[in-house]
């Protein structure tokens, strides 16, 4: 999928030129995006599931569970944070038409090919940003952090790119007045066009590897080896990566290895969407320098000051043929726990997309919310910390409060006469869960637990 793609589903959205998208832009959009998604996510799992049965089938599988698990949680979280439009834009494209057009092209062939060509060419400059620039670097770590490479992974989308600045890279488009509506529709098939090439079962593609992204080339590009390190940036078109000179083709004579070099080692997509931030924030705070304080969120990927390396040193990987990949030591109830909270928190999200007038505004805040919440406490059961347990059991007990408090979840009885009586299923199983595998963490960590 796309990378740094900043909710391009509330791109559009409003006339304001700084403003919030907590539901004050186009309702109508916000809507729009969640039915799409309704439609993406469950062709997503097919092709995953097509994938995992053909690694089955030919003992070349590509797919770890708990790895798979955190990278569908962290899809979970991009879409919501991307549905209810949590990103502070500051300034939306009609605005741009509006002050910038210089002519005005009317719909037809020449004004959706205009279209495309201006949101790949924004998108390639974007991903290249987010590779080159310490802060921006920090909006998108969380899609290269998986430590292998399938379809999954693709779905490691960001919730930390909180500040909206895509639309000031469709200049281009502005300028020749493409209408907003024509952005509005090619943006997210232009965003889930990006998903089919992550995958290592799909070989070079002849002359298409002239024109297009392909597996061959998004392998080298999430690859940590340093022949590949920040090289083939486009999102559907390669032409601009051989155009700039970022092209790298992939080497028979060098596999291809997945992650950062700064490993995440955490399976909790929140934390991994933050954590090169609050790096970022412990140097500036512990540079001596004040100029060091300010030009290290603009400076290159992983540029540190001198002073503050020599006395906070971080190891990274140097092997990345022979490094210790991430995992947890796991039985088949926390496997299990793990699937089906995953599984719950997709089908509460599905319900959610669809029924968005049902639930209103405030109800949808909550219900984001509580779905955050979840993954961010079954995720660190996944990762065996000890505070799981209050996570887990709290939200339990807190959703418990609220489905009796308010005779129902959201509707969801409404739409279905076992709804309630589910959802009240559902979270006795997390207090059970959550206190169960939480108490055997807790115990792990402080054995005087008795």
């Amino acid at each position: 999928m796309a990378h740094g793609t900043e909710g391009r589903g509330t791109l559009v959205s409003g006339r304001t030129v700084f403003r919030v998208f907590l539901f004050l832009g186009k309702a109508a959009t916000v809507e729009a995006y969640a039915n799409a998604l309704l439609i993406a996510i469950p062709f997503f799992m097919l092709l995953m599931g097509v994938e995992m049965a053909y690694g089955h089938v030919t003992g070349k599988q590509k797919y770890k569970l708990m790895d798979t698990v955190s990278s569908l949680s962290s899809g979970l979280t991009n879409v919501v944070k991307d549905s209810l439009g949590l990103v502070l834009v500051l300034v939306s494209y009609p605005v741009l038409v509006d002050h910038l057009a210089l002519v005005h092209l009317e719909a037809g062939w020449a004004v959706w090919l205009a279209a495309f060509l201006a949101i790949d060419f924004a998108g390639y400059w974007n991903h290249r940003l987010s590779h080159r620039v310490n802060v921006f670097w920090n909006q998108h770590v969380i899609h290269h952090s998986s430590e292998e490479f399938n379809l999954a992974c693709a779905l490691r989308q960001p919730i930390s790119n909180l500040v909206g600045y895509f639309s000031l890279l469709l200049i281009p488009a502005a300028l020749l007045g493409v209408p907003e509506q024509v952005i509005a529709v090619l943006a997210p098939i232009h965003l889930f066009a990006q998903f089919w090439y992550h995958t290592q079962h799909i070989g070079r593609l002849g002359w298409l590897e002239y024109v297009l992204v392909t597996p061959s080339q998004h392998r080298v590009h999430h690859a940590i080896n340093p022949e590949y390190i920040d090289k083939n940036l486009g999102q559907i078109l390669c032409i601009w990566d051989r155009m700039f000179g970022t092209f790298q083709e992939e080497l028979d004579t060098v596999p291809p290895q997945y992650g950062v070099l700064k490993p995440a080692a955490t399976w909790n997509p929140i934390l991994i969407n933050f954590q090169h931030l609050w790096r970022l924030m412990q140097d500036a705070w512990r540079a001596q320098r004040w100029q060091d304080k300010l030009r290290i969120w603009f400076m290159p990927t992983g540029w540190r000051p001198a002073d503050v390396v020599a006395r906070y040193p971080r190891e990274g990987i140097t092997d990345v043929y022979g490094f210790k990949r991430y995992q947890t030591p796991a039985g088949p109830w926390r496997k299990a726990y793990a699937v089906v909270q995953m599984a719950a928190t997709l089908a509460l999200l599905l319900f959610m997309f669809g029924n968005f007038a049902q639930i209103g505004t405030q109800g949808l805040l909550w219900f984001g919310a509580f779905i955050f919440v979840g993954i961010f406490g079954y995720t660190a059961l996944m990762d065996r910390k000890p505070y799981a347990i209050w996570v887990e059991s709290g939200r339990a007990l807190v959703g418990l409060w609220w489905l009796l408090a308010s005779g129902g979840w959201f509707g969801l009885e409404t739409w279905w006469a076992y709804g309630g009586l589910a959802m009240g299923a559902y979270l006795i199983l997390t207090l059970a869960g959550g206190v169960l595998l939480g108490g055997q963490d807790l115990k792990r960590q402080h054995p005087e637990i008795a």
